[in-house]
């Protein structure tokens, strides 16, 4: 069961189309405060102690600006090259640098005790909250319960309210500390509360583990995290890019289908500098974020640590990636000029589409999940496509749809080789927000 932090946050967006295609608004007809005190009880069952449970929520209201924002979560797309131009940025490199130095002895202490190497904890600690900048200024317990008392998440929410007392009642925070985004996320890696009390680890030794204020306490706690619930493989690596030949069997590229290295570089694949791929048994996957033509990726076991943390590919691929840069990586090579990438409506219909002609594409959402690129691959196949998993305007139209148009800033083909510069940067630093899986 996937109970991680960006994972968290990325389950909760994507609701507008629902509502937007009709889903009726749902309502609570239980009152507040019968409903808070039933609440109460079953928290005391689950080994919240009554006292906790009254002090812990003495005054806290219900907050429709919550359920509001809960509600308005948009879709939205990026590629690939948008999100790690923006997110995987010169700031975020360079700051990254200088907390590898600053906490290099915890980091390395870390890494002996959890097996996950510094640079990872530390893309995580910057693609979160830009290292503890903006962790996010509402009441944790104020935003759990208003979901939990909500009617569209509320097994799921009230599970979590109990885990945010049971933090309370183990001395971690108080509730005045519990300071968090608005669906609940807590501290500088952003953990929800049941992997707050799952994996946080007090590391600086002061009796608590404060994943708000103790730079020590996030670092063990983020790794504890991908070794327990990601399942890191200690000494093993997690991304490689690389450059794929055209003549590549295209549908072999799937996060479900590994071939060894070795097989890899009999396909013509190489190292991003074009040397001669490792010719070892390491099993991976290749990844092609945004299709054949644009950057290429292998992926071993320890990406999937990536996408228990957040099941967006972009968002998956981004962070390895920064990982990746701050080990020494050089800026990623965008490839031969990928496509434009769909908007959420060009995606809800191609999902349409294909559900119509029998594709699983799970529920038609205007995400593009990986269910989706499974189900476009399937097509491409049929119709004699690259079957690269990655849709396009002319998919659609072989599908039989209509191709809408793009935003006219979209990413385009480029004839000829590719730039050799990096995609453009945001001049300053933003708060990661991933785009939808």
């Amino acid at each position: 069961m996937r109970r991680i932090t960006g994972w968290f946050w990325a389950l909760l967006v994507g609701s507008a189309l629902a509502q937007a295609a009709g889903a009726a608004p749902c309502r609570n007809d239980v009152g507040f405060e019968r409903w808070l005190e039933d609440f109460k009880r079953e928290a005391v069952s689950q080994g919240v102690s009554r006292q906790v449970a009254d002090s812990a929520l003495a005054g806290v209201t219900f907050d429709p600006g919550i359920v509001s924002r809960d509600r308005g979560q948009g879709v939205f797309q990026q590629s690939f090259l948008q999100f790690a131009g923006r997110m995987a940025d010169g700031y975020r490199i360079g700051t990254g640098a200088a907390k590898l130095k600053q906490h290099a002895a915890t980091l390395a202490r870390a890494e002996q005790q959890f097996g996950v190497p510094a640079a990872v904890i530390v893309s995580f600690w910057a693609l979160e909250t830009d290292f503890g900048a903006d962790n996010g200024k509402l009441p944790v317990l104020r935003s759990v319960l208003t979901l939990a008392y909500d009617c569209r998440r509320p097994d799921m929410f009230r599970e979590e309210l109990i885990y945010a007392l049971k933090v309370v009642q183990r001395g971690d925070l108080t509730p005045g500390q519990m300071v968090g985004a608005w669906a609940g996320e807590i501290g500088q890696t952003q953990f929800s509360p049941s992997a707050y009390f799952k994996y946080a680890v007090d590391y600086d030794g002061d009796g608590r583990a404060d994943l708000i204020h103790s730079a020590p306490d996030v670092i063990a706690s983020t790794a504890n995290l991908l070794a327990q619930a990601g399942g890191w493989k200690r000494g093993q690596p997690w991304l490689q890019e690389v450059r794929a030949p055209q003549s590549l069997p295209w549908e072999e590229a799937d996060l479900k289908i590994k071939h060894p290295r070795s097989q890899w570089a009999k396909w013509g694949v190489t190292q991003a500098n074009g040397a001669p791929l490792q010719d070892d048994d390491l099993p991976a996957s290749l990844v092609l974020p945004m299709g054949r033509s644009g950057p290429a990726f292998l992926a071993f076991e320890n990406f999937g640590a990536f996408l228990e943390w957040n099941q967006s590919l972009v968002y998956a691929t981004t962070a390895a990636y920064l990982a990746t840069r701050l080990s020494g990586a050089p800026r990623v090579h965008p490839g031969r000029g990928a496509p434009a990438t769909l908007t959420a409506p060009q995606v809800l219909q191609l999902q349409n589409l294909l559900a119509r002609q029998g594709y699983d594409v799970g529920k038609p959402d205007g995400k593009l999940g990986l269910t989706t690129r499974a189900a476009v691959r399937q097509a491409q196949l049929k119709l004699g496509l690259p079957a690269d998993a990655y849709p396009t305007g002319e998919l659609i139209t072989r599908l039989g749809g209509s191709n809408v148009s793009v935003p006219a800033d979209a990413p385009r083909p480029v004839a000829g080789p590719a730039p050799k510069r990096a995609p453009k940067q945001a001049p300053a630093p933003q708060r990661a927000r991933a785009p939808n899986p």
